[in-house]
This record gives C-alpha cells, sequence and structure tokens, in this order.
C-alpha cells in the first residue's frame, strides 16, 4: 500500500534573539537579532546581520549572501548536514571538498517552551580528528621522557526545541569550546513569501 505524501509545511517566519556567554564569562553578551522564513515549498531563509543563508532543499544548494561585498556563495548541501538554525556558530554549510563530522540525534519528545508546544533534539557533533605533524628530521629524543597528553576535542552540542505548529525553532541552545549559545524565536504562520526572498538580489557577484 502506497503511503500518503508528507503534506507541506505551511510558510511561516521567526524572529530570534541570540546571546553568547564565553567561557568563564558571568554574564552572556548583549544580544543579536535575527530572522527566519520559510516558504510552502520548503525554501528557508535566515538573516543574520550582513548575511543570509537561503536553502533551497529540491535542489541540494545553499546561497550565502554577504550584503557588504556584495558577493552571494553557492553551495552543494552535503547529505545529512544539520538543517539551518538562526544564530548557531560554526554552523555554515561546509564546502564540498569538507567531510561532514561523525553526529548522534537524539529525539527529546514533546514539552512547552514559554507555554509553545515544542519538539525537542539534541545533535551532538564530534571534532574531526586532526593529522598527526610531520617528526621533525634528525630531532634527537630524549630518553625517558614522556609525551605530553593533548586534551580531548569538546564536542558541539546543539539542543533544538521546535515549535509544533509553525516547526520553526522556538529554543536553540548550543554548547562548544566557545561557550553556551542560546536563542529564544517568536514564531508565526504568514502570508506566502514574495520569490525574490529566496534568490540572489540585482547587483551581487555570483561565487562558486
Amino acid at each position: 500500500m502506497a503511503q500518503t505524501p508528507t503534506p507541506p509545511l505551511p510558510p511561516a517566519c521567526a524572529q530570534c534573539l541570540t546571546s553568547l556567554q564565553a567561557p568563564g564569562a558571568k554574564m552572556p553578551q548583549a544580544p543579536s537579532a535575527s530572522a527566519m522564513t520559510r516558504s510552502l515549498d520548503g525554501k528557508t531563509r535566515v538573516d543574520m546581520g550582513n548575511i543570509s543563508v537561503i536553502i533551497h532543499p529540491g535542489a541540494m544548494k545553499a546561497i550565502v549572501l554577504d550584503h557588504v561585498k556584495m558577493v552571494a556563495h553557492t553551495l552543494p548541501i552535503p547529505k545529512g548536514a544539520m538543517p539551518p538554525v538562526p544564530g548557531m556558530p560554526g554552523m555554515a554549510i561546509p564546502k564540498p571538498s569538507a567531510q561532514m563530522p561523525p553526529m548522534n540525534v537524539q529525539e527529546l519528545g514533546t514539552g512547552f517552551i514559554q507555554g509553545i508546544q515544542a519538539v525537542g533534539k539534541r545533535f551532538t557533533i564530534q571534532p574531526p580528528s586532526m593529522p598527526k605533524p610531520p617528526a621533525m628530521p634528525g630531532a634527537p629524543s630524549v630518553p625517558g621522557a614522556p609525551a605530553m597528553p593533548k586534551p580531548p576535542a569538546m564536542p558541539v552540542v546543539a539542543e533544538v526545541w521546535t515549535c509544533a505548529k509553525t516547526h520553526l525553532p522556538v529554543l536553540t541552545k548550543i554548547s562548544g569550546s566557545f561557550g553556551v549559545q542560546t536563542s529564544v524565536c517568536k514564531t508565526a504562520q504568514t502570508a506566502e513569501p514574495h520569490p525574490a526572498t529566496f534568490q540572489i538580489p540585482p547587483g551581487y557577484k555570483q561565487l562558486s
């Protein structure tokens, strides 16, 4: 028996405030604003200051807009890449040559975030192993001198709570060597965005 196709998600938008608390800091930094827009056919756009990231899931490509330099980078989306989240540090779409680091996804179930029913997921991304540096030729070894152990690299853990109605994030907490970053979003269903929202603006230089 054929499966019923999943209905498309409604057009929606989110307005977010993101703050970062660096390691050892007593207070988080001043929050920065970002916005996310989704169309009926699944295209998304995240605006963060002078940078916008447009995702075309059907074409498996991402467009990164630099509004200061007026350039647009078009990149393929690696299979299994994490969906874009407003304010997420270091989560830009990697270049095609980059290898996706191992990622574990844990379902957190359903809960209420500021009175909004939401579904939670925890993404744990392990850092890639660094290659060993080549040995120095002719370097004398010191008998009995133990090698200095390197501290293990810290994984990035992202906990994302998504509104059950709009299917956009309402709360995102990301922890790693950079500290803890928190994004709180207000989401709502909206009218279908203008097609130009998901296109490269006129006058931008296209790079790939």
